[in-house]
């Protein structure tokens, strides 16, 4: 289980620090009371190893830990609200995964966590340049935020062992579709380190950055 901390998000922390990562928890704290659920359910369990070691990794590195969850049609609802009823049952994935008050939390009515909420604005106040994806659904959720963090030329890995689908094979066509159309890094956390990604985007973004001379 993921330790807590009692002290709120530094704000300001992030206006000062470029180049820094978020990573993004998406769809987890979840009833899996929808049709499919009881296939996805046991392939969401078998990712939560490799997310909570990145957790770790982001805290401490002190890089923002991100949950981007869906608010299942109920408009009225709130953060607490969502994870007490997710909690509801003994759900063990609620309960390891809980998001705490350090965390960031985003509440999303689609399928990409940057429609119409109030990402876009988060990440550039953190100092965000680079994303690590997680969660459910690869081919669904995730791959539609990959696109739209894609488009605002954000840096992505999405970590094989770190998302799941109903399937194996829809979940490998999602990350091939992430990998060769939005650049994005889908080694699973064994065959890449946060630090190695982090070094490894860092030089890029500073190629890419770098005018030559006339």
């Amino acid at each position: 289980m993921v330790s807590s901390k009692s002290e709120a998000p530094a704000q300001a922390m992030g206006e000062t620090e470029q180049g820094r990562a978020a990573l993004l928890i998406v769809d987890m704290i979840n009833r899996f009371d929808f049709p499919g659920a009881d296939i996805l359910k046991p392939r969401a369990l078998a990712i939560m190893p490799a997310i909570e070691m990145l957790i770790r990794q982001f805290d401490a590195l002190e890089w923002p830990v991100i949950y981007v969850n869906d608010n299942f049609g109920e408009w009225h609802s709130d953060r607490s609200v969502l994870i007490e009823r997710a909690l509801e049952g003994g759900n063990q994935i609620a309960r390891r995964l809980r998001p705490r008050d350090t965390d960031y939390f985003i509440l999303k009515p689609q399928f990409s966590g940057f429609y119409a909420t109030n990402l876009p604005v988060l990440l550039p106040k953190l100092g965000a340049t680079r994303l690590v994806l997680t969660g459910i659904a690869a081919d669904i959720c995730i791959l539609f935020t990959a696109a739209d963090a894609h488009m605002r030329d954000y840096s992505l890995w999405v970590p094989a062992n770190a998302v799941a689908a109903e399937s194996e094979q829809r979940q490998n066509w999602a990350l091939e579709i992430m990998k060769a159309s939005m650049g994005a890094r889908t080694d699973a956390t064994a065959q890449l380190e946060l630090s190695r990604w982090r070094d490894e985007t860092a030089f890029c973004e500073k190629t890419v950055a770098w005018d030559p001379p006339k």
